[in-house]
């Protein structure tokens, strides 16, 4: 089995409902997801598949979608006022946790047709999830 992995750091805002911590208010992360695919097979080239293809399909993406974005839960009450003063927010129809996070970036890629097996989203330099699709 054949293994590639893309690093992709991107920056976010979120906030997380039905939370007591810290992380119930909205504040900021410097992300860094890390999108590995697999294949049993290479290319005719010798590659499971371009690094600048994982580029234009997820890094492009994510910066159009998710860099300097806000990404909130589709029933936050926030969303109404943050759209009314023209602020860029994705919303998602989970909590924007960490987990949540990995698994949009890992549906997208897969949407994409990539071979993805495991997205990590690193939050902070000491904390990261990871989504593993299911047939892993």
């Amino acid at each position: 089995m054949y293994r590639v992995s893309r690093e992709i750091s991107f920056c976010y805002g979120h906030r997380l409902l039905n939370y007591e911590g810290k992380c119930r208010h909205l504040h900021g992360h410097n992300g860094r997801a890390v999108i590995t695919l697999e294949a049993s097979q290479l290319d005719a080239k010798g590659m499971l598949v371009d690094f600048g293809e994982i580029k234009r399909k997820v890094q492009l993406w994510i910066d159009d979608n998710l860099d300097h974005n806000m990404l909130l839960c589709k029933d936050d009450p926030i969303l109404p006022i943050l759209r009314a003063q023209g602020e860029r927010v994705f919303v998602m129809e989970t909590n924007p946790t960490a987990e949540n996070i990995a698994r949009l970036i890992y549906d997208h890629a897969r949407e994409a047709d990539l071979p993805v097996v495991e997205v990590l989203l690193w939050e902070t330099e000491n904390c990261h999830a990871s989504y593993l699709g299911p047939d892993a």
